[in-house]
Formats: structure tokens, C-alpha cells, sequence
């Protein structure tokens, strides 16, 4: 219990007026960078860089890791209100949430977010000051064939969370994996499926998929049904969960904190696999699946605290390992390489008050975010009220604007264009979209991983069952697969047997 003295003087680190004024300034820029579409926590950390120098490194570091757990819940507006996830972790909450805003609920879903940001975040943080180094330890553990499994794990878990039929989510999977091969090919350095045009040698976008897909694919198919019946959502009645809405999200807020905690420590799980994960385990328990993608507040609750609950524990193998688990933790590791500070297992005891003074600002910083959040419920729920013909062409310009500032790129525009109609005729087809994006997410760690392991393993895939964190994997792969078909049979022998009995008794 030796660090209990250096995790309570953190405290007094982040609560001096200049950390507590850049903790309070992270939380807000993230949020905001959260709402806007496109703009991701990393590129937002890449161009605020330089504002850094001359700022103290726990104070820069406070401030950073402000944005990054603020802009989780940041992104969950834009998905729920407008069916945009301006962040990978986002798509999920996409489902429920804005079926529930739909449905005159859009305070409901928000108000849930924020509890469960709040929930899993403050539970993640504490489970991050007592593990970290064990949990770290474990993360070591992880090699190419752990990642392979983990991956093949995660995209089957997309036909899962599919509100379609599973057919169709895995043609959808496989065309988003299809797409992640686009692009320079990392091991021999050939172009694949570019055609030539340059702008594709660096592979796609997550960003421009998303947007044309979620954005611009919706509005198109909105405008095709505007001859039926009008789909303005309901008056909102409350902006703050019910106590049932309460009761019935807590077991998946519960699930969802331990899941994301526990994912978000893994390189290359993150806050992405973990939101999918955990949405994919409440709609396996639930007993009435076909609520998910109809207004669940499980489906809102579950991906929302694993999210937050990721984004902290990403930091575990940041701080401890001095490996960044994201794209995010390589910006703020960048950060700390540019204050002098070199991350690894001698940073506790070497920098205590940066590593507790960070560690603590996320308590206060969450604190922050909540007491913000609720009450501006209200006012994200206005949104909806604003005619769709104004709504629509905002939220196109948004879109292309929000693209184009990632990368400068007049080709992402084009390739809005393109997804949107390609959303468009899934959507008019009933082809989900999340299949297709999650999948694309993870596809190139699947590709990556799985040609490490099989190099490691001299081509012998048989190799990755003599690795216990992978076999392990791969046999709850195996169960995943299986236990559906065995469901199968012996409800198809159940109903046999029965037919067969009344047969006999006539």
C-alpha cells in the first residue's frame, strides 16, 4: 500500500487552480469535439500540440486527457440526435439511440450516456489505481496471434449486433473488410484495388465511410420517404432518466464498465471493440433481442459506459508500458516525449506526481463532465425539434465540412458522396450499415496480426492453439459459433419429439 501516499498528494496536484482551470478546459474542448463530426479527439490533440511547450507536463497531460474522455461522450450527441458518429466507438450507440430519439426519447438516451460515461469512467479510473500494474503485466502477454484472435472474435461479433438479418450483416462485414485492404500493403509495399489514383494509396478513411454511410446515406433515404407518413419525433416529455430507465440499464452499465476496463488495456481493443463487445453481450443475455435497434436503453447504456470506461484504462499500458493502445495515446505519448518525460515502468516512481496528478484529474474531470452534460440535455434535445428540410441541409454541410478538415482532402468529399449512396441502397435494401464500418475498424488489425503469427509460426496455423491467450480465444470463438447451431438442433429434435408424441396419442 506504498503509493496510497503519492495517489492522495495527486490529488493536490490537479486541484491547484492552474490544473483544475486546463482539467475544466479538456473536458469542454472535448465535448465539443466530440459533437462536431469528423474532428477526432487525435487530430485535435495533433493540432493543440504546440499550445503545450511552454505548459507544464502534468498540466498539458491533465488537459489532454481531458479532450480524449470528453469527446466520448462528445460523440454520442451527434449519434443519437443526428445519426452521425463522428467516432469508430460511436457507431454502436447509433442503433438504439437514435431510434430512441425517433421515438420522443432523446433525453432518455442522453441522460443514460452520461451516467454510464460517468459510471464506467469513475470505475475504470479506480480499478486503474489499484491494477495497473498487474493488468499491465497481462497486456504484455499480448503478441500478433492474441491480437488475430481478438479480432476474429470482434467481427463476429458484428452479426450480432446487427438489426438485420445475420446474412446480411456478414455480406455487409465482409465488404468492410474488403475495404481496409485499400491501400499500400505494409509488408511488401504493393498498391491493392487503388486504380492508380494516388489518393487511395494511403487506404481509406474511417471518417469519410462513416459520414457518407451513418450522414449523408440517411438523409437520401429520408428524402425517398417523405411522400409517407411524417417521422418528426415525439414531444420530449423529461430529460432525465426514469427510475426504470435506471433500473433497467444498471446490470449492462455494470458489464459494460468491467468489459471496457479490461479491453481498453489491450493495444489495439480500445474504446472501439470494447463499445461493440459490450453491445453484442446485452443483446446475447437479453430475453427480448428484438428490442435492440427499436430504443434499448441497454443498447445505449452498455457501449456508452465500455466506451469511457476504455478510455481510461488505455492509459495502463501508456503510462506504465510506454506503449500507446491508440491513435489518441500515440499523440499524447508525442505530448510527453516533447516535455522531456519518457513513459515506462519507471514513471510511477519516477514522476509520481505527473503519473497520480493525471490518474486523479479524470476523477474531477469526469465529475466535470457529468454536471455539464445533464443539464445541457435539454438543450441537444432542441435539435430535434427543427423542421427536416432546415435539419437536413445543415447536417450535410456539417458532414462534408467536418470531412474535409481531417486531412484537407477534396477526395474524402468525393468519397462521401460515394458511401452515401452506397448507405442509401443499403439502407432502401435493409443492409445495415454497422456491420460494414466496425468491420472495416478492425480489418486491418486482423490483417496485420494475422500475417505477423503466421510468419512467426513459419506458416503453420496450427500454431495459434499452442498459445494459451489465443487458444483460449479461439475456443470462445468455437463456442460463439457453435452454441447457436446446437441451440438449433435441439429445439428442431424438441419440436420433433413433440410432433411425434401427439401423433401417437391421436
Amino acid at each position: 500500500m506504498d503509493f496510497l501516499t503519492p495517489a492522495i498528494e495527486g490529488f493536490g496536484v490537479v486541484l491547484e487552480p492552474t490544473n483544475l482551470l486546463y482539467c475544466f478546459l479538456g473536458v469542454v474542448i472535448g465535448m465539443l469535439v466530440g459533437v462536431l463530426p469528423g474532428l477526432g479527439p487525435a487530430a485535435t490533440i495533433a493540432i493543440l500540440l504546440p499550445l503545450t511547450f511552454n505548459v507544464e507536463p502534468v498540466t498539458a497531460i491533465i488537459m489532454l486527457a481531458g479532450i480524449f474522455y470528453g469527446a466520448q461522450y462528445g460523440g454520442t450527441i451527434t449519434s443519437v440526435l443526428l445519426r452521425l458518429p463522428g467516432e469508430a466507438s460511436s457507431v454502436v450507440t447509433v442503433f438504439d439511440g437514435h431510434a430512441l430519439a425517433r421515438q420522443g426519447k432523446a433525453g432518455t438516451a442522453l441522460g443514460i450516456a452520461a451516467i454510464g460515461s460517468f459510471a464506467g469512467g469513475t470505475l475504470s479510473i479506480v480499478a486503474l489505481s489499484f491494477l495497473a500494474p498487474l493488468i499491465a503485466g497481462f497486456a504484455l502477454d499480448f503478441g500478433p496471434p492474441e491480437y488475430t484472435a481478438l479480432a476474429l472474435l470482434g467481427i463476429l461479433l458484428v452479426a450480432t449486433v446487427s438489426n438485420g438479418g445475420k446474412v446480411k450483416a456478414l455480406i455487409a462485414a465482409c465488404l468492410g473488410l474488403l475495404l481496409a485492404t485499400v491501400g499500400r500493403d505494409a509488408f511488401t509495399g504493393s498498391e491493392r484495388f487503388t486504380f492508380d489514383v494516388l489518393s487511395l494509396s494511403d487506404g481509406l478513411d474511417f471518417v469519410p465511410i462513416a459520414m457518407g454511410l451513418f450522414g449523408l446515406g440517411e438523409i437520401l433515404h429520408n428524402l425517398e420517404q417523405r411522400h409517407k407518413a411524417a417521422t418528426a419525433p415525439g414531444r420530449v416529455a423529461n430529460v432525465w432518466p426514469s427510475r426504470a430507465d435506471l433500473r433497467q440499464s444498471s446490470g449492462a452499465i455494470g458489464r459494460g464498465s468491467v468489459l471496457g476496463f479490461v479491453l481498453g488495456v489491450l493495444p489495439g481493443g480500445g474504446a472501439t471493440l470494447s463499445s461493440l463487445a459490450a453491445y453484442a453481450v446485452e443483446k446475447r443475455r437479453s430475453k427480448t433481442p428484438e428490442r435492440f435497434g427499436n430504443g434499448a436503453v441497454e443498447g445505449v447504456a452498455a457501449p456508452e459506459t465500455a466506451n469511457n470506461a476504455a478510455a481510461t484504462s488505455s492509459f495502463i499500458p501508456l503510462l506504465t508500458l510506454g506503449i500507446p493502445a491508440n491513435a489518441t495515446m500515440a499523440m499524447i505519448f508525442g505530448a510527453l516525449l516533447i516535455q522531456g518525460v519518457t513513459p515506462g515502468p519507471q514513471l510511477v516512481d519516477e514522476e509520481p506526481e505527473l503519473f497520480w496528478g493525471v490518474v486523479n484529474s479524470m476523477y474531477i474531470g469526469n465529475i466535470l463532465l457529468l454536471i455539464m452534460s445533464i443539464p445541457l440535455v435539454g438543450l441537444f434535445v432542441k435539435i430535434l425539434r427543427v423542421r427536416e428540410s432546415i435539419l437536413a441541409p445543415i447536417t450535410v454541410l456539417i458532414t462534408l465540412i467536418g470531412v474535409y478538415t481531417v486531412r484537407n482532402s477534396v477526395f474524402d468529399i468525393a468519397l462521401v458522396i460515394a458511401f452515401g449512396l452506397l448507405g442509401y441502397l443499403m439502407k432502401k435494401f435493409a443492409f445495415e450499415p454497422g456491420p460494414l464500418v466496425l468491420a472495416f475498424v478492425l480489418g486491418s488489425l486482423l490483417e496485420t496480426s494475422l500475417r505477423r503469427s503466421l510468419l512467426l509460426f513459419e506458416g503453420d496455423p496450427t500454431g495459434f492453439l499452442t498459445r494459451p491467450i489465443s487458444g483460449t480465444l479461439l475456443a470462445l470463438l468455437a463456442v460463439v459459433v457453435l452454441l447457436p447451431l446446437v441451440r438449433n438442433l435441439l429445439r428442431a429434435r424438441r419440436t420433433a419429439s413433440e410432433d411425434t408424441r401427439e401423433n401417437a396419442e391421436l
